[in-house]
């Protein structure tokens, strides 16, 4: 069962990653249409709610591990933060009609970028676990 819950978990971290790179992509001045945003969005909506629900279920699941562990609040906060980022950029990113680059405006850009920060530092939080 654990094993199966961290490939899971893992499983919707590269869902995130996904949606990341793609949004990195636009930032960098890829073109923005409609369906490659909308990938952009379910990978980071899966992900999100995956990492999230996997990683709890997780940490309630294995006996060395406790919900209230410092490494694991760390990663729920970065978690909030890097998701609130998130919808920061994407709600400034809008996809053109055709396969043209948009104008990002540089505070979608910087939430963008925060969220990319975020996501790494919660990456070396979940991998080398501070404090367990």
């Amino acid at each position: 069962m654990n094993d199966t819950l961290l490939f899971l978990h893992v499983l919707s971290a590269f869902f995130l990653a996904g949606g990341i790179v793609i949004y990195s992509s636009f930032a960098l001045g890829g073109p923005v249409n409609r369906t490659t945003k909308v990938i952009a969005e379910v990978l980071w909506g899966v992900g999100g709610l995956g990492t999230l629900v996997f990683g709890v279920w997780l940490a309630l699941n294995r006996p060395e591990y406790e919900i209230y562990d410092g490494w694991i609040i760390a990663a729920l906060v970065l978690w909030v933060l890097a998701t609130g980022s998130g919808a920061r950029a994407s709600r400034g990113i809008q996809a053109a009609g055709d396969d043209s680059s948009v104008a990002i405006d540089r505070r979608t850009l910087f939430a963008h970028w925060m969220r990319v920060f975020l996501f790494v530092l919660l990456l070396v939080v979940m991998v080398w676990k501070p404090g367990a």
